[in-house]
């Protein structure tokens, strides 16, 4: 009873932060100040309290606005619920150790030492960024400087806590740099048509996080899902063979991935290949 409760209570926390995620979200590929009140993007309207409840006041309101009867976009209780999930998760498990920048889960139920909780609030701050850039890139195509900033603080963060990662921290700036060096030339010798410059700096962030043998691994993930992915909206016909697909969600998805099983995923290469 007492772990529902918390993780029900996590679940709210994780939601009201999904809640500011969608301002971020919204809001900073337009340039606009996050602070002050939320308004109605149609309207203008400010938007009361009770309206901003997370995930509940889009179903009170019947997934409309109160001033002007607009449909709402799903986006919004759909970021609230995965980051409120995302949360619980995290939560649920903490780090037991990290080697070469991946986390690793362990249920234990012993109590968290402070870089146990430093490392887990990195975490949820790098899930937070990831979030963030998924979505606004998935919409905008665009991925902010803002977001990518916090997203190496947050991996910075998580690094600072571990012992056995600050004793190769050289060693993840330079992971970094070869991490980002394909995505940087596919960006550089298409002139940013194939790629862009937000892509090559989340790209190094990647590494930096991961290292150099997970953070490769993540791009090969992120080009087999988008190459996947951009296969089946041509034979559905919803794009052409020269359209634009965002490549920032499936950068997001090679490094959750990486991030959380990793370390399971390089044992099994390892036995395989035997390197």
């Amino acid at each position: 009873m007492i772990n529902f409760i918390t993780e029900f209570f996590v679940f709210i926390i994780g939601a009201a932060i999904g809640s500011f995620l969608n301002v971020l979200i919204d809001r900073l590929p337009r340039n606009e100040s996050i602070n002050g009140r939320s308004h109605c993007d149609y309207c203008q309207k400010k938007i009361a309290w009770f309206d901003l409840l997370p995930i509940l006041s889009f179903f009170i309101l019947g997934g409309k606005t109160r001033c002007c009867h607009k449909k709402l976009s799903w986006k919004y209780p759909i970021v609230e619920m995965i980051t409120g999930i995302a949360f619980v998760c995290v939560m649920s498990f903490r780090p037991n150790e990290a080697r070469g920048g991946i986390f690793l889960l362990d249920p234990s139920t012993s109590l968290p030492s402070v870089a146990s909780l430093g490392m887990t609030l990195g975490v949820l701050g790098i899930i937070s960024c990831l979030i963030v850039i998924f979505v606004s890139d998935l919409k905008y195509h665009l991925i902010s400087d803002y977001i990518l900033l916090a997203l190496f603080i947050f991996s910075f963060l998580f690094h600072l806590n571990n012992n056995e990662a600050m004793k190769q921290f050289s060693n993840f700036f330079l992971s970094g740099l070869i991490v980002t060096t394909p995505i940087f030339l596919i960006y550089f010798f298409s002139k940013e048509r194939a790629m862009g410059l937000g892509d090559a700096y989340l790209s190094a962030i990647m590494g930096f996080l991961l290292g150099w043998k997970a953070g490769f691994l993540a791009l090969y993930i992120a080009f087999v899902t988008g190459a996947i992915f951009g296969i089946v909206l041509i034979i559905l016909h919803r794009k052409k063979i020269k359209s634009k697909i965002a490549f920032g969600p499936f950068l997001v998805l090679g490094t959750v991935i990486m991030l959380f099983w990793g370390q399971k995923i390089l044992e099994i290469i390892k036995k395989i290949y035997g390197f």
